[in-house]
């Protein structure tokens, strides 16, 4: 692998996530792409990089020249043929098809040696790159949001992941000031197959009139965590949640304990996405 200066990373998907990965890559040092598929998606991807990196600048966590800099490393693309890179992350949306179709062509463009890293959240590794001429260069790296600050990453090595490929992405997880766990190619791997109750048991005593959102969010807080299961769900995005529930529940042959919520459903079908269409469980 290269050394940071010149270790070109690529990732995919503008939205929150993505361009969270962009900021950290081009933090720690790293050349990186930006890649949607439309104009506005990767502006305003941009967009995000750039106000966090100003935040960081105002809570004295960034130096002003360092934000110059990583924006400075950040190639914004809106053309496949551009995405040219050692390590390719995609964090585009949850569908098995697209993320197939998509590192089909970028292994095509980008030749034998380029790693294909997905940032899905519940989808096996083994099945995106069975696809693949090169599966062996397919692994997961799963970061969590929002990921300039969470320091987690999860390594999945699907069943035809090299050693090698493994051994490269736990080094890029250090260049970029990252702490990596190994986890098996199960749905949901770890966080997201245990933290799935989080949201579906708080969404089942909403149903069930137990509680008030609110109230089930202070209770939550108020034992230690920062941040109650329906203000979280608004910040990764009412929409994304969803998504990854339906996807483990399919994953486990509609294992009733994985069951999505008809609440989260109708919120999702209303375009009450959570702070990014500024209304979620709450108004913003």
């Amino acid at each position: 692998m290269a050394d940071k200066a010149n270790l070109r990373v690529a990732v995919l998907g503008a939205g929150t996530m993505g361009s969270g990965i962009a900021q950290v890559c081009a933090l720690a040092g790293c050349k990186a792409i930006l890649y949607d598929v439309k104009e506005e998606f990767v502006r305003g991807g941009m967009e995000r990089i750039g106000n966090s990196l100003k935040q960081g600048v105002e809570k004295g966590k960034v130096k002003s020249e360092e934000m110059k800099i990583a924006l400075d490393a950040i190639k914004p693309v809106t053309e496949l043929k551009e995405v040219k890179a050692d390590i390719i992350i995609e964090a585009i949306p949850e569908d098995l098809a697209l993320k197939q179709k998509i590192f089909s062509e970028l292994e095509n463009i980008n030749g034998a040696k380029a790693l294909l890293l997905s940032n899905t959240s519940t989808i096996p590794i083994t099945r995106i790159a069975s696809v693949l001429k090169n599966p062996g260069n397919c692994a997961g790296l799963h970061f969590f949001n929002p990921a300039h600050i969470m320091k987690l990453v999860e390594i999945i090595a699907g069943e035809s992941t090299s050693e090698d490929t493994i051994q490269q992405v736990r080094k890029f997880a250090e260049i970029i000031g990252k702490k990596a766990v190994l986890a098996k190619d199960s749905p949901g791997f770890i966080v997201n197959r245990v933290a799935r109750h989080f949201y579906v048991e708080s969404l089942k005593i909403l149903e069930e009139n137990i509680a008030d959102i609110e109230t089930i969010d202070q209770l939550i807080q108020s034992t230690g965590f920062k941040m109650g299961p329906f203000k979280l769900m608004d910040l990764i995005g009412v929409d994304v949640n969803f998504a990854v529930t339906q996807s483990m529940y399919n994953s486990f042959h509609q294992d009733s304990k994985f069951r999505p919520s008809r609440i989260q459903q109708q919120k999702v079908e209303a375009g009450h996405l959570g702070r990014k269409s500024g209304r979620g469980f709450y108004a913003y």
